[in-house]
């Protein structure tokens, strides 16, 4: 018996949710290392082995440490989030001082490490950071009333702040980071006066970061001219594309369509996409119309279906979850994966305007790849306590000072 749960081990938490991320992580080296040939060819940068052991470190690194966070109480890890946010806050402020771009992206969203040549994206490890302190502060303060000053000071202000830095060179997730915050706090059971209020004061702060960005020069290199000419590209019919200068706008989203319609039903083969030397950001942004002209309509279809049981995993996990924190911060968790695959897919296939955000464990790239294992890291961290819980007699219902004790 013993034997048995030594073997196990290695693979800590809910055994169908680590099943999926392995098969994701995996099929992920195939589209990223027939992409990555765009990479080489058009852009100039590095070669497609090179890339491929590259993105095979990424995954290897990032099954690691999901399986790290597994030794910390997740607990612990919620104590320890105010603290990360102020120091990712403060990586945001730097970035925005001395952030760098890569590839000839227009925005300066990376930060280099002194010294090495690696660079990463503080935005994506501050909304990680943020989404967990919402959790616990709010299971902390839970069915107790609130002075107004103390939901401004401890709630909309964290947001906000993280929103205010991130929003100058990445409008996407800025927004997505208002969205999940909202979803978090109605999850979180915060009392809806301050809800609405919340997006009052989310919309009064989005209407004049835009004032300033397009009628002042407070706001320097900003990219708001670039979102709204994305809104009016997609808004266009194809009918009333007519000048270059409007086809070129389009370029991405008909180079996707194209691929996807190529594709077909069985798709044309591993690594015999006609189109991934033509679309931008083929391995990142785009990922998904690859997949598609490469595996078809059936291959996408099996991979969506592997995200669904991921996200149902997780569900199963946070309704079983008897600590109140632990619950809300699974579903939140689960909440950040949701949006980010969905707005991917749905940019791909047309549905919303184009925006950077990358296909969960799949795109090629670094920071937003580790930050989904970390936080799968922590999902199957709460789904391996489950069974400690139940083992000590705590039931569904939990007092109000077990609830604080607990986060």
């Amino acid at each position: 018996m013993q034997e048995r749960e030594t073997k196990f081990e290695l693979l800590k938490g809910d055994k169908v949710l680590w099943s999926v991320i392995l098969l994701i992580s995996f099929f992920s080296v195939f589209p990223v290392y027939s992409a990555s040939s765009n990479l080489e060819y058009i852009v100039n940068s590095g070669t497609t082995t090179s890339h491929l052991i590259k993105h095979s470190f990424f995954v290897m690194l990032g099954l690691a440490i999901m399986r790290a966070v597994g030794w910390f109480k997740y607990e612990h890890i919620g104590k320890l989030s105010s603290y990360l946010l102020t120091l990712t806050i403060a990586l945001l402020g730097l970035t925005m001082v001395s952030g760098q771009t890569i590839d000839g992206a227009s925005a300066s969203r990376w930060l280099k490490i002194p010294g090495t040549p690696i660079s990463f994206q503080p935005s994506s490890f501050a909304y990680l950071m943020l989404v967990i302190y919402l959790c616990r502060y709010l299971t902390k303060k839970i069915k107790r009333e609130r002075l107004p000053i103390e939901n401004i000071f401890y709630i909309f202000g964290p947001v906000l702040i993280v929103f205010g830095l991130v929003a100058k060179d990445n409008g996407s997730t800025a927004l997505m980071i208002l969205m999940v915050s909202l979803i978090v706090m109605l999850m979180g059971q915060l009392d809806k006066k301050y809800i609405l209020g919340f997006v009052g004061l989310s919309s009064v702060m989005i209407g004049v970061f835009m004032f300033l960005a397009l009628k002042t020069d407070l706001i320097e290199n900003n990219r708001v001219h670039t979102w709204m000419s994305r809104v009016e590209t997609f808004t266009k019919k194809e009918s009333q594309v007519e000048d270059e200068a409007d086809k070129a706008k389009n370029y991405q989203v008909m180079q996707a369509k194209a691929a996807i319609v190529h594709g077909g039903i069985a798709g044309m083969g591993p690594g015999k996409s006609a189109l991934k030397q033509m679309l931008p950001q083929s391995a990142s942004d785009f990922i998904f119309a690859i997949i598609v002209e490469e595996y078809g309509f059936m291959g996408a279809t099996v991979l969506i279906a592997l995200y669904l049981i991921m996200i149902i995993r997780i569900v199963m996990i946070a309704s079983k979850m008897p600590a109140f924190f632990g619950s809300l911060l699974v579903l939140s968790l689960g909440t950040m994966i949701f949006v980010q695959l969905s707005v991917n897919i749905a940019v791909a296939v047309n549905l919303i305007p184009v925006t950077g955000q990358p296909l969960p464990l799949i795109s090629y790239g670094g920071t937003s790849m580790l930050v989904n294992y970390i936080q799968l890291g922590i999902i199957l961290n709460v789904s391996s306590r489950i069974q400690v819980y139940d083992e000590e007699g705590m039931g569904k219902k939990q007092s109000i000072e077990e609830i604080n004790d607990i986060a």
